[in-house]
């Protein structure tokens, strides 16, 4: 797989995940996927989500698993008011991203900022092809 070969499913993946009943959250979060020479870049909008929400790490076929979570805390709740309609109690998403081949998977970070969560994917540093070289005689 080389390049962008894989955008295509990220974002079909995402789409379909969406139309799945069995999952609390029914629309996927917001997500963006950059690249430039050093490494990939993928954003998941998340407002309101806290670094403990998050779960990210490679499989055992060298995939890339995003996991959150978030139940509603009730504690804060006041005794007088009830709901009449309550959606976003539960946030629950899972995403599993086959990543391009060029990705060191020893240097993945995550962080999660102002409600994003931005995974960088760096690329394998390539070694430099030496072009001057002594050619034998024969």
């Amino acid at each position: 797989m080389h390049g962008n070969d894989w955008l295509p499913e990220l974002f079909n993946d995402l789409m379909n995940a969406g139309l799945q009943a069995a999952r609390p959250c029914t629309t996927a979060p917001a997500t963006n996927v950059m690249e430039n020479e050093e490494m990939y870049v993928v954003q998941l909008a998340a407002p309101g989500m806290k670094k403990e929400d998050f779960f990210v790490n490679i499989n055992d076929e060298g995939n890339l698993v995003v996991k959150m979570e978030q139940k509603a805390d009730d504690k804060n709740t006041d005794e007088k008011m009830h709901y009449l309609r309550r959606e976003f109690s539960y946030t629950k998403y899972e995403q599993t991203l086959i990543l391009p081949d060029d990705v060191d998977k020893n240097k993945i970070e995550a962080k999660v900022e102002d409600g994003i969560l931005t995974v960088k994917l760096p690329k394998v540093e390539e070694a430099k092809v030496k072009v001057a070289r002594s050619i034998d005689i024969q």
